[in-house]
């Protein structure tokens, strides 16, 4: 522990901040511009790597993940609306702004133990992996779909 707070503050910053951290990162991270998404799409699109169905068994739980977009004005992720190429564009897109706003929250959660005592610091870091990495990973899984899909539909 880095900062030495009492108990009461310890525990109203992770009441308080943690939330605040999802809330304020996935709204800021709305309200970038799309242009700062945007990337070429590879010549040859590879398929998703095995180990997204294999290893982390992606399909069975990713349908349970939340998509908190809508509830910011943002672009909703849950499902595939159509396959349309410039939807499919902007699907892309906006799951390279989620990935963004996980790994920003990952790391800004990670930094509460510098006034969470032990054990409580492992548990911040146990929490933010939990809560990140999941989505992280089922952003990565549905761009590399997305990618293949767009070439497959629409190869120009």
């Amino acid at each position: 522990m880095w900062i030495e707070l009492s108990n009461t503050w310890i525990i109203i910053a992770n009441i308080v901040g943690i939330p605040m951290v999802h809330i304020i990162l996935s709204w800021g991270c709305t309200q970038l511009q799309a242009t700062r998404f945007e990337k070429p799409l590879p010549i040859n699109p590879k398929k998703p790597h095995p180990i997204y169905e294999k290893i982390f068994l992606i399909r069975s739980w990713k349908h349970l993940l939340p998509d908190a977009a809508p509830w910011m004005n943002g672009f909703p992720k849950g499902s595939l609306e159509s396959t349309d190429p410039d939807y499919l564009r902007e699907f892309i897109l906006e799951t390279r702004r989620g990935e963004l706003a996980h790994w920003l929250q990952w790391i800004l959660i990670s930094a509460f133990i510098i006034w969470n005592p032990y054990p409580a610091n492992l548990v911040i870091l146990f929490y933010a992996a939990l809560a990140n990495l999941p989505c992280i990973l089922n952003l990565r899984y549905t761009r590399l779909r997305l990618i293949r899909l767009l070439m497959a539909c629409h190869p120009s």
